[in-house]
């Protein structure tokens, strides 16, 4: 029997968005349970920066140095993380999407270690799990033809916004098709965010200390599945 993961180049175009879209969907879960963690637990995005950028231009005005610090230390190690993904996509010697996906599991789950036996303070909490969602933001970046990403709420909404207009104004069948299409994988990208978010609030008190475990795991299972299933970005 064949393995249902099968190589790139033997991979069809419509098997292939299916992979990707199912790998959106389960990262943007991860990226709404760290997201609401850092919410409920430090009053900070982790993912999410564009609330961050709103926090630090108001606490700009009010002078309130903590939030100032948080949410500088929150955005500025996003996009270390994003700058680390980026370095390793382009690094043709290994398969990046793979070795991601450990390097953020490996480090969520030292941190969990860590944590149960230490108390780790706010800013390095933050750093390090705002290192780990920037580099897991650069995992996946596309379902077929239509950008996404997995933890950009905002962008999430205006494409979905977008391709339901214009699936409404055209007339073009083939258009109408893709569009649609485009949608409904956006749409979904959506509520895998929205629902990671829920089960945090959910698990969070009974996890205590280890509530990073979770998406620890998860990554790690991505990462093994991507393995026997490796797809291009």
């Amino acid at each position: 029997m064949d393995h249902p993961c099968v190589k790139p180049n033997n991979l069809d175009t419509k098997e292939s968005v299916r992979i990707q879209e199912r790998l959106a969907i389960y990262l943007a879960f991860i990226a709404g349970y760290i997201d609401a963690t850092g919410l409920i637990k430090w009053k900070i995005y982790v993912s999410f920066m564009s609330g961050n950028t709103t926090q630090l231009g108001v606490a700009l005005s009010t002078d309130k140095d903590g939030v100032i610090m948080t949410s500088v230390i929150a955005i500025s190690c996003f996009l270390l993380g994003i700058y680390a993904g980026a370095c390793l996509s382009l690094w043709k010697k290994t398969d990046y999407q793979i070795f991601t996906c450990y390097i953020v599991s490996f480090m969520l789950t030292c941190y969990t270690i860590i944590a149960y036996i230490y108390t780790i303070h706010i800013g390095s909490s933050i750093a390090i799990i705002g290192f780990s969602t920037g580099l897991m933001n650069t995992i996946v970046t596309a379902v077929g033809n239509q950008k996404v990403n997995t933890d950009f709420v905002t962008g999430t909404l205006n494409s979905l916004a977008r391709n339901t207009a214009m699936f409404s104004m055209t007339k073009d069948k083939m258009e109408r098709q893709q569009y649609k299409t485009h949608a409904y994988h956006l749409s979904l990208v959506w509520i895998g965010f929205i629902s990671g978010a829920y089960t945090a609030s959910l698990l969070l008190d009974a996890l205590r200390n280890w509530f990073l475990i979770l998406p620890a795991l998860l990554i790690l299972i991505a990462g093994l599945w991507l393995s026997s299933c490796t797809i291009k970005p």
